[in-house]
């Protein structure tokens, strides 16, 4: 097996991170796989924003889980409920916007899940965990809070990924579900 599809096979979200900061030159290498990510009409139209601020990112999490408390979706409000880190405690965490959709690019969420794939893929193939977090939009539902991110202007938060040394090695993936795949010949 190439190291590509092993790196693939072995990637799993990870939920228990070391305290340590992961190493500058790693971060490079896990951003930039996300630049190298295709994108309809070569738009490119993501924006990696990296935060390593362990208050900035309590603050995130504290405000995302009270929101999701709110959620009339019962799974969403007990994790809300839990008092969990939303982050894991991860010493780096990406946040993936894309730009604001128009009639040229229409596919902007799309072509930054992309990026997203390339970081966590890098991120495995440097012994790094990852984890992409989707429920990070309730804190982006807050206007107000989204600029603490100080992003550009005419970009969308999207997700959020963490970052940071594995607290334990992966453990053997579920089984993949062969019926989801068929053939027409």
């Amino acid at each position: 097996m190439n190291e590509v599809i092993r790196t693939i096979k072995n990637r799993r979200s990870v939920r228990l991170y070391r305290e340590e900061q992961i190493a500058e030159e790693e971060l490079q290498i896990i951003m930039e796989a996300g630049l190298w990510a295709p994108s309809g009409h070569n738009t490119q139209p993501w924006h990696i924003t990296a935060i390593q601020n362990k208050e900035l990112l309590a603050h995130m999490s504290n405000i995302a889980t009270k929101e999701m408390a709110k959620s009339p979706i019962e799974w969403v409000a007990r994790m809300g409920r839990s008092g969990r880190n939303l982050f894991y405690n991860a010493p780096t965490v990406l946040i993936v916007s894309g730009k604001q959709e128009d009639e040229i690019m229409m596919n902007s969420a799309v072509d930054c899940a992309a990026a997203i794939q390339n970081m966590l893929l890098a991120a495995e193939s440097l012994n790094i965990g990852s984890c992409w977090i989707g429920l990070i939009c309730f804190f982006f539902a807050d206007e107000e809070e989204v600029k603490k991110l100080l992003l550009p202007e005419g970009v969308k938060p999207l997700y959020a990924v963490c970052l940071g040394y594995k607290g334990r090695a992966n453990g053997k993936g579920p089984e993949r579900k062969s019926e989801n795949i068929n053939y027409i010949r």
